[in-house]
């Protein structure tokens, strides 16, 4: 870290001092990377600093080496930064994210100071799930879409996720499931034109919840699990909040288990929302937006199918499951439409 950056750290946190402790991860595509630094004075032992640097050359792991990427890349770092400034203090314990110490940015460079959520509590990262772990992130995101039901995403993406087709042309352009290809429009209409809309976290998988090995306060109950906390919210935005939900279940479930599973991870998530929604919006139709969503469930699964079967014809997560459903989709746009 160069010494402008640990003067914002320092300031930011009152230490006297930083030191770098680790490197959490890269960011994608070489565009910088997540740091924990350890602290001396101040109010804090430690923070999370997210440090972008805009490469020349990106290098995309899959090769989708394009402009319109770039320019989708450098337009998810701002809107990360939007995010933290504008939004973020709406989140509380039931939809908990870490705290944004401080934002700095230039022509080339973004970089966000965070609590540590590991010294907050939420050190546990999972690579599989029992089902209470699910409810834990299934009710976080009941919390989130309760929170900003029915808020214009100002700043942020206008629809989020990072798999919305208007910022996929390349990905469509090269799907090889015709069917599928001609109802890409529809499907994303179908869920951009929803009555209900809220934010979506937009990047909602597994791999973004932290865990807390801690069981609840008395204050607050989210389910059987434990608490959690979200991360990343470079592609959060205005949507249905099904494509968080989908999204999730898929990141976490092989195919068996997506099946074996759908109605009792709905029914929570449903749950979930509707107390949410009783404790932070009571005047909106609780049953008229599960009504609304539970049915755009397969047309939200089926949207992220279409973008993946473009980017990454030979993914684990394009199996029996999401042909199903995406057949179905396809099938009653199909009646609808003659």
């Amino acid at each position: 870290m160069n010494p402008d950056l640990q003067e914002i750290v320092r300031h930011a946190t009152g230490a006297d001092a930083c030191f770098h402790l680790e490197d959490i991860q890269s960011l994608w595509s070489g565009y910088g990377k997540i740091m924990r630094y350890g602290l001396k004075g101040g109010n804090h032992d430690s923070v999370v600093v997210k440090h972008v640097k805009l490469p020349d050359k990106a290098h995309h792991p899959r090769g989708w080496n394009t402009d319109r990427s770039h320019q989708r890349k450098v337009k998810s770092y701002q809107v990360e930064c939007t995010w933290y400034r504008d939004w973020a203090s709406n989140c509380d314990e039931l939809c908990r994210i870490p705290e944004c110490l401080a934002i700095e940015t230039n022509d080339d460079e973004f970089l966000m100071v965070f609590e540590d959520l590991d010294a907050s509590g939420f050190s546990l990262r999972q690579d599989s799930v029992i089902l209470a772990d699910m409810e834990a992130c299934l009710s976080w995101l009941a919390h989130f879409h309760a929170t900003f039901m029915g808020k214009i995403p100002t700043g942020l993406w206008e629809v989020g996720t990072y798999w919305h087709l208007d910022t996929r042309p390349d990905e469509w352009a090269v799907l090889d499931d015709i069917e599928l290809k001609k109802a890409a429009a529809q499907i994303d209409r179908r869920l951009h034109t929803a009555r209900f809309q809220t934010f979506v976290h937009g990047d909602a998988k597994l791999a973004n919840f932290c865990f807390s090995k801690h069981g609840f306060s008395d204050s607050y109950i989210l389910g059987k699990g434990e608490r959690v906390a979200a991360v990343d919210f470079q592609y959060v935005g205005g949507g249905c909040g099904m494509k968080d939900v989908a999204y999730f279940i898929g990141s976490c479930l092989n195919e068996d288990d997506c099946e074996r599973y759908e109605s009792v991870l709905l029914d929570y998530y449903f749950t979930s929302l509707r107390d949410a929604l009783k404790m932070r919006q009571p005047d909106i139709d609780h049953d008229a937006i599960e009504q609304e969503w539970r049915a755009l469930y397969p047309v939200a699964w089926t949207d992220f199918h279409r973008f993946l079967k473009g980017w990454s014809p030979g993914h684990w997560k394009l199996h029996s499951y999401s042909e199903r459903l995406a057949r179905q989709v396809i099938a009653v746009l199909n009646e609808v439409g003659s």
